[in-house]
């Protein structure tokens, strides 16, 4: 006797949940969600690393590299323990460090969140740490910033000075930026001349405007209306300094506005090439070809909101998987305004994880198991849809119930009219 063929086929691709789970554990949490809801399913898992928390474990895993530990200055000025990655296989010299680790918003206290004075030095430390261990090609992850100097902390990490009107130091934190009269790069340390840095960015996010990083992100990192304007001029005048001292305008430019403008000050300061993170990461997982082989999909971040559809991971999914006609499902933290614009982007349905009345730290604490329970339930109204659609193709009533109770009771195992579970069968569906 063999075994059954497994029911659906379905890929778990998420994203981490900011401040509460990474990829990897939020991909475990879904996978569990699944086997709850239909325990015959093929789970294919992808957790997908997009620059933020879990960058450089999920690389080091994938590649049979190395972690390394290193204290830097935290973006409140706080030290902290942070790491970086020595990249396995053919790409032994290769370094990788998420910027998360050294400025992330889940490092800046809540009584603490003042994007004018948080600081990505943390940053550039890293890097150097990176060159000191003989590093000679870097990747930069960019997400999850709580930050918003433009990658000014992490240049004067390395060498360069921001000099006033006077030629003292400006200081840490995007409003300095305000008083930057000059920059002097003679000092920046020679070794970056060497190494190759690319930076893994979101390529929607730009450095000034109505859609630059300050209007969009400054305020869930803490800024008020009046500071968000405070920090756009300190970051035009930055602009403004930065194309003066080196003829590179980095106001507009595609990426430069990722992680609080980290991209514009990696591409300034540290010789720094941006890539669209997806495109680049991509290469480092099995996404496309589990791709071609799932049924349904499953995707993940902490809200789903207007920006969400600005190269978050829900999109990129729904984007690739709606090119091949495959369903994807996202789930959520929390549903904001504006949401229902993933609908465009190839996203067939969402929801948010929250079932319940949940304080944020509540929702935090508790994220993995709320996140199972609501796998489990979106999994078993897939599983019912499917039950439905195999007994209209079977000819029954859709009206009609089976001699033990109604569809809804074998939602662990849809029913098909010869009593087998139901699969997607592959030939319904044309793919791209």
């Amino acid at each position: 006797m063999t075994d059954e063929p497994p029911s659906l086929t379905v890929l778990v691709a998420p994203s981490g949940l900011k401040e509460a789970l990474t990829a990897p554990a939020v991909t475990r949490a879904i996978a569990a969600g699944v086997k709850r809801a239909i325990p015959t399913a093929r789970i294919l898992q992808v957790p997908m690393i997009d620059g933020g928390e879990g960058f450089t474990e999920a690389l080091v895993e994938r590649t049979g590299g190395t972690l390394h530990r290193v204290r830097v200055t935290g973006p409140v000025g706080v030290p902290v323990d942070a790491m970086f990655g020595m990249l396995g296989g053919d790409a032994k010299n290769t370094a990788v460090i998420e910027m998360a680790a050294a400025a992330g918003l889940a490092l800046v206290p809540i009584g603490q969140r003042d994007p004018r004075r948080t600081t990505s030095i943390g940053v550039g430390e890293l890097i150097l740490a990176a060159v000191d261990h003989g590093a000679d090609d870097i990747l930069i992850g960019c997400g999850d910033s709580g930050v918003n100097d433009a990658g000014a902390g992490m240049a004067q990490a390395l060498g360069v000075r921001l000099l006033d009107a006077e030629g003292c130091d400006i200081g840490l934190g995007g409003a300095a930026l305000a008083r930057l009269k000059s920059i002097d790069l003679s000092k920046r340390d020679p070794r970056l001349g060497k190494v190759r840095i690319r930076a893994a960015v979101n390529w929607q996010n730009v450095l000034l405007g109505e859609r630059g990083v300050t209007r969009v992100y400054a305020a869930q990192k803490g800024a008020s209306p009046v500071q968000i304007e405070e920090l756009e001029r300190a970051m035009e005048n930055l602009a403004e300094r930065i194309q003066d001292a080196t003829g590179i305008d980095v106001a507009g430019g595609p990426g430069t506005g990722a992680s609080g403008g980290l991209g514009a000050g990696l591409v300034a300061f540290a010789g720094a090439t941006l890539h669209p993170r997806f495109d680049l990461l991509l290469d480092y997982t099995d996404f496309d070809k589990h791709l071609a082989a799932a049924d349904l999909v499953l995707t993940a971040e902490g809200e789903l909101d207007g920006r969400s559809a600005l190269g978050k991971v829900p999109a990129e999914v729904g984007r690739r998987a709606a090119a091949r006609g495959i369903p994807v499902i996202a789930l959520a933290g929390a549903i904001g305004p504006g949401s229902d614009v993933v609908l465009r982007h190839g996203i067939s349905a969402f929801a948010s994880i929250i079932d319940g009345c949940y304080t944020r730290e509540q929702a935090i604490r508790n994220s993995a198991a709320l996140l199972e329970q609501a796998t489990e339930a979106a999994v078993r109204m897939v599983a019912a849809g499917i039950g439905i659609g195999e007994a209209r193709a079977a000819g029954r009533p859709a009206d009609a119930q089976d001699q033990d109770g109604p569809a809804t009771r074998q939602a662990t195992s849809p029913a098909r009219s010869n009593g087998q579970p139901a699969r997607a069968s592959r030939k319904r569906r044309q793919r791209g």
